[in-house]
């Protein structure tokens, strides 16, 4: 098996693929956020039996790297003697994790004033690199959205690319010369949803020598898709079995929670509707009464915006409703749902409402097995930041593969 840690690791859709695929050894973890954390370890302990996993996966400031390494007391995140202690001088073989992609992020961009070029995180890959230069594992993986290549921060003279790329060569990884090609549509690999992302491959040219450019080349064109699917997974495939939650006459209370909609199955994690008013109800059954009839009216964005501004009176420069479809993979599963669910409208007419938790850990390929105990605003922000954990085990896979034949 292969030593790992997981950076910036959220509630652990990547480290849960590399579980799955039962060729790693997760020695430790980091996350600031203080819900995913707690999520994260109630499942490695739950599912994977780690029982230390209080204490594997660190929350702290991955900013505050030398406190990281030597250990730190502190009034938010308490007392660690720091992850050097916690590998215990074991060798690690990969490290993997994507600093959060909103400063990346094309419509994070548009939405901000400043296009994002003065939010710090734009340059949290720094914190990243420190971490492998002091550990100098054999690869790493680093994940991130497509608009990390041309996101410009600062003055934008500089792609934030062109920085990483140089910064991860100077520390002795090879990677490839155009990272344009290391974007993946990860619809090729069974998940049920529009979602492509950068996973950039380094290799230790320390360890491997000349031959790391060259099976970095290999892991893209021949390792990888290896593991592509025979077909595009949809999103009945994720969600089409189960339980219907129907709009009621009048709303209830369930768990110091109003409801809108017919109770969930307590067996099933996560299964709740949002509370939707009955304005919202009517808009979403004729939406989906459109498309399941075959009418397709409000399928432009010139009639959804009309629609939007009829039903609310208020105007906006972007539609605010999409119906998912049946017979397709989900549009993108973003962090932002937790603020907004009207472009994830579930498409069954009868139920009339927008997707639940469980919903969206489906379309983002979590197991059921792993539960999300924490309020529903938690919960889908950070199943939206997640990378979902069947891309994550075929990576983690090819990774494996090309690291033992090699």
């Amino acid at each position: 098996m292969l030593n790992t840690i997981d950076l910036f690791v959220g509630c652990g859709g990547l480290s849960e693929g590399f579980e799955q695929s039962g060729k790693y050894k997760m020695l430790g973890a980091v996350e600031w956020e203080p819900a995913p954390v707690k999520e994260l370890r109630d499942h490695l302990a739950r599912k994977w039996n780690m029982f230390d996993a209080d204490k594997r996966v660190l929350q702290f400031d991955i900013q505050r790297t030398d406190e990281l390494f030597a250990g730190w007391e502190d009034e938010e995140y308490g007392n660690s003697s720091g992850l050097d202690a916690l590998l215990e001088g074991c060798k690690l073989d990969v490290i993997i994790g994507g600093p959060p992609c909103q400063a990346y992020s094309v419509a994070g961009r548009i939405r901000d004033e400043h296009g994002m070029r003065e939010d710090y995180r734009n340059y949290l890959f720094e914190s990243y690199l420190k971490v492998v230069q002091h550990y100098k594992p054999k690869a790493f993986v680093f994940e991130n959205v497509p608009g990390i290549l041309s996101a410009r921060p600062g003055d934008g003279s500089v792609r934030i690319i062109d920085l990483i790329q140089k910064a991860f060569a100077d520390a002795g990884y090879a990677v490839l010369p155009d990272l344009s090609k290391a974007v993946v549509d990860m619809t090729d690999y069974g998940v049920p949803q529009n979602r492509k992302r950068i996973i950039i491959l380094g290799l230790s040219k320390e360890f491997y020598g000349d031959k790391a450019e060259e099976m970095v080349q290999s892991f893209y064109l021949s390792y990888l898709p290896e593991y592509k699917a025979e077909r595009k997974a949809t999103v009945r495939d994720a969600i089409g079995d189960l339980p219907k939650l129907l709009p009621l006459e009048t709303p209830i209370t369930y768990e110091g929670r109003k409801l809108s909609h017919s109770l969930p199955d307590p067996m099933i994690n996560g299964h709740v509707s949002r509370f939707h008013s009955k304005r919202d109800i009517e808009v979403f059954r004729l939406l989906e009464e459109d498309i399941a009839s075959g009418r397709m009216e409000y399928t432009k964005t010139d009639t959804l915006k009309e629609l939007y501004t009829k039903r609310t009176g208020k105007s906006s420069n972007v539609h605010k409703y999409y119906v998912l479809r049946w017979d397709e993979p989900s549009n993108l599963i973003p962090a932002h749902l937790f603020k907004d669910g009207l472009r994830h409208i579930h498409p069954d007419p009868e139920q009339a409402r927008t997707i639940t938790v469980r919903e969206a850990a489906r379309l983002q390929t979590f197991p059921d097995d792993y539960q999300f105990n924490c309020s529903q605003t938690d919960a889908f922000k950070m199943i939206g930041n997640a990378v979902p954990p069947l891309f994550a085990r075929k990576l983690a896979n090819a990774v494996y593969h090309l690291l033992q034949e090699n």
